[in-house]
């Protein structure tokens, strides 16, 4: 039985790592580890195990982040985000970008 415990560890600890893995890969590095967030699919979800423990590992790769994470799921698919207090610089400059996106997708339409 021990064994068994072991080789559950190691999966859950891949788990962790490979969700770390995406969320770093989502943050932009002018929001300096601010604006995390990583969303999965029903499809990832079901490659990756029980949604409690795809859970459970998210909220610990996102704490080795810094993050304050909080997970949710709606309609099959999971939300993984930081939910720390963002700094005024940051959120400016997150509210710019977010408000570039709009006028360039809008201009595209035109």
């Amino acid at each position: 039985m021990p064994a068994k415990d072991e080789l559950d560890r190691r999966r859950y600890e891949k788990l962790v790592d490979r969700l770390e893995g995406l969320m770093r890969a989502s943050l932009k590095p002018r929001y300096r580890g601010y604006h995390g967030q990583l969303v999965l699919s029903s499809g990832d979800l079901e490659d990756m195990g029980e949604l409690k423990d795809v859970r459970r590992a998210a909220r610990e790769a996102g704490r080795r982040l810094g993050w304050q994470p909080k997970t949710h799921v709606v309609d099959a698919r999971l939300f993984v985000y930081d939910d720390r207090e963002v700094p005024k610089e940051i959120s400016k400059l997150a509210a710019g970008d977010a408000a570039d996106a709009i006028d360039a997708e809008l201009r595209s339409r035109e």
